[in-house]
């Protein structure tokens, strides 16, 4: 269960720095993405984004995430 939980904050640690990053470069993160879909439908808001905004969406920011397991991973191991 420890090793999950510091999975869990490193993924979350990583997940800040990377929305903070979309931020700073004016890329759309999925809390922006989950409002458009809100206020209009799925393809509606697939079509506003940038393609820029999507690689991000469904690419770029799924590969950060994972590097947050592995470095979660990794102090497990260093620590245990």
């Amino acid at each position: 269960m420890l090793k999950l939980y510091i999975i869990g904050l490193s993924i979350l640690f990583i997940a800040i720095i990377a929305n903070t990053l979309a931020g700073y470069l004016n890329i759309n993160t999925w809390y922006g993405f989950a409002n458009e879909i809100i206020q209009s439908n799925f393809i509606a808001a697939i079509k506003k984004q940038k393609i820029e905004d999507l690689m991000w969406l469904f690419i770029i920011y799924p590969l950060i995430l994972s590097s947050g397991y592995l470095v979660g991973s990794k102090i497990n191991t260093f620590i245990f």
